[in-house]
């Protein structure tokens, strides 16, 4: 009990700082350095994200900052997702992604508009998709990735999720570009293996922008890249964009 109202003083202290922080993640560090540079520069250490994304990928990530902001991320991550994703055909990669092993290779096969459109559309709907061997679903409490860099093949199950609508972006020979809106859970990656699949050639993932989540997009994003240049001003930028919980909790609802 004086553990959670010391903990619960310490944050009434902080109120400019608590809240829920949407950051335009750039390409590269990963998902968890953000949220460091976040904690270090509001000096919080409560602080969370609400739904990970891979260090190749950009784009929005939400971070929330302080205990009542922290308790609303399962909120936060249910709603649906909006991606824009680059496939490079005849390719297959262990991690299904560009940071991978090349594990196969294919011809690409003669690929038009309307094949391609057939395909993507018939990916719409409820569906049950594999995880990546490489993910941060968790065994025995421990990350799959792990597993996957020691050499063990933890078996994994199909998990349900769904594609609510996805849209041919570009097609120039073996580069596939597609935006796609999508429910919690559903693995970009593991959908661009699938595609590949599905055209007969195989496929990676060369690059995955989150656009929105929920309530929330990118372009009334904080700029993560930003933060990362000038993390001496890290502050003073993150606290512009700052909502509180209620705001930002009321602004996911009326935004979905």
């Amino acid at each position: 009990m004086m553990v959670d109202l010391l903990a619960a003083t310490a944050e009434l202290t902080d109120l400019d700082e608590v809240g829920i922080y949407p950051i335009d993640k750039p390409a590269g560090p990963t998902s968890f350095r953000l949220v460091q540079l976040v904690r270090r520069a509001l000096g919080i250490k409560k602080t969370g994200h609400a739904g990970t994304l891979d260090p190749f990928a950009s784009g929005l990530l939400i971070i929330c900052v302080g205990r009542s902001a922290t308790r609303v991320i399962e909120q936060l991550m249910g709603g649906e997702k909006v991606y824009e994703g680059t496939l490079v055909l005849g390719v297959e990669t262990d991690t299904l992604d560009r940071e991978g092993k090349v594990v196969a290779t294919h011809p690409v096969p003669p690929l038009d508009i309307d094949r391609v459109s057939g395909c993507l559309a018939g990916f719409v709907g409820e569906q049950m998709q594999m995880p990546p061997l490489y993910s941060a679903l968790k065994h025995k409490g421990k990350p799959l990735y792990r597993y996957a860099r020691q050499g063990v093949d933890i078996p994994r199950q199909p998990r349900p999720v769904v594609i609510h609508a996805m849209e041919l972006l570009g097609l120039e020979k073996e580069i596939l570009k597609i935006r796609v809106r999508c429910g919690k859970g559903t693995y970009i990656r593991s959908l661009a293996a699938d595609i590949g699949r599905a055209l007969g050639c195989g496929a990676h993932l060369a690059a995955l922008r989150r656009l929105r989540s929920g309530g929330f997009s990118v372009e009334r994003a904080i700029d993560g890249g930003a933060l990362f240049c000038d993390p001496d001003r890290a502050r003073e930028l993150l606290l512009t964009g700052r909502l509180s919980v209620a705001a930002g909790l009321a602004f996911n609802q009326e935004c979905q």
